[in-house]
Parts: C-alpha cells; structure tokens; sequence
C-alpha cells in the first residue's frame, strides 16, 4: 500500500456523502428519525459504522491542513441532506489524528455547531467531549465564554455551560459550576433542568457530599434536576 493521499475538504466531504448513501437502511432511518424528532431525515446509519467510516476517511484522506480541516467540518455541517453527515462532522472534530488541533480558537466553531444544531444529541457531545477539555486545558481563557453562554439567551449555549464539566470528575470548578447553574436555575426549560440535574449526578460521582449540600443549599431546584441529581443517593 502507498502512503494515504493528502486530501483537500471537498475530497472528503464527496467520499463522506457517497459512502453515507452506500450504507443506507431506510427502515432504521426512519425509526432514528422518529426517535430523534428530527426534520432532517437519517441515512438509518448506526453509530458504529458512522465512526468506523470517520476513521476510513482520516486514514485514507488526511487532512493536513488545520484550515481544510475545518471547511470540512463546517461543509459537512452546513450542508448536511441526512443526519449522519453532521455526526460525522463532530467525528471528524474528535479524531484522534487531530487532537492535536484542539484550541481556544475553535469555541466559535463549536458555538456555530451548537446553536445551529440545536438540539441535545449535537450539543451534549460537543460541550462533554468538546468544550470540556477546552475548558480543562485552558480555564482562563475558557471560563469566562461559558460564564458568557450561560446568560445567553440561546438555551443551547446555556445547556452546553451546564454540561461543560460532566467529564472533568476531580478537576471540576464547582465555583464555575454554580454559577451556571444558579444562573439557571428557575428556567422552566426541561432541557436545562434535565441538564442541571445530570450536571450534578456526575460531580456526585467524585463529592457526593457537595451535591447533597448543594441541593439543600438550593430549594429553588425544580423536581426534576433535583431528582437526578440525587438518583444514586445511597
């Protein structure tokens, strides 16, 4: 075999599409659909093959340079006709090949991906996976954006402030996490109370203590975020 061919953005965006359409099941696209709620429809794509296909594409066309990279990222996005083709912009985004590319500089990328996706299975990953080592890797620079996002008016930006540390276990800010859920905390949005509640579930993991403390500190929490936030009470 030869060395893989160094691809530009729309290499990869046409070999994307095309292998996309070639692992098409129409009866779970139209379930994933149904499920998801989703007005753009589904190749019926499972994850699995999606990130398989994500690595076929970086190993046979890598994209070199950082700025191609991203117009791939943002081409697949903006252009997506089937869901699958945003997942596999986020995969592309995660990849450990690009790891490497991981800055500050790319928050308003992921704010794009965020408010444009609208929608909890683009955003949860984007502000876990995404965001938070952002946030660990650089927390001056990262902090005050999500202190920024949890005021916003979008609630995706306010969901993705809440769920930024859900990964960071021992390194949590719990002063950067009250503070966004605080802001947040008598929105009537299930999307942020489900995300407040999973917010604290996770840091219960590492100071089980502080959560209870925090949830008694805090009876303006809606049943909700209060129940997952407890749900493993012992």
């Amino acid at each position: 075999m030869g060395a893989p061919e160094t691809a530009g953005a729309t290499v990869v965006i046409d070999t994307a599409r095309q292998r996309l359409a070639a692992l098409e099941d129409p009866r779970k696209a139209v379930a994933m659909q149904r499920y998801m709620k989703s007005e753009l429809p589904f190749r019926g794509v499972p994850a699995p093959r999606r990130r398989a296909l994500a690595r076929q594409l970086v190993d046979e066309f890598p994209l070199d340079d950082r700025d191609e990279w991203r117009r791939a990222v943002l081409a697949l996005w903006d252009g997506a006709t089937h869901r699958e083709q945003r997942y596999l912009a986020l995969d592309l985004t995660g990849h450990r090949a690009y790891a490497r590319r991981q800055h500050t500089d790319l928050l308003p990328l992921y704010e794009h991906l965020i408010v444009t996706g609208a929608w909890w299975d683009y955003v949860d990953e984007i502000a876990i996976n995404r965001i938070g080592p952002l946030l660990r890797a650089d927390f001056e620079s990262v902090a005050p954006v999500l202190r920024a996002w949890a005021r916003d008016d979008d609630r995706w930006k306010r969901r993705t402030a809440v769920l930024s540390q859900n990964a960071s276990g021992a390194q949590t800010d719990t002063a950067l996490l009250t503070e966004c859920i605080e802001t947040n905390l008598t929105d009537p949005d299930f999307f942020l109370r489900k995300a407040i509640g999973w917010a604290l579930r996770q840091y219960a993991r590492t100071d089980p203590a502080w959560v209870v403390a925090f949830v008694d500190d805090h009876p303006a929490l809606s049943p909700l975020s209060r129940r997952e936030a407890l749900r493993h009470r012992r």
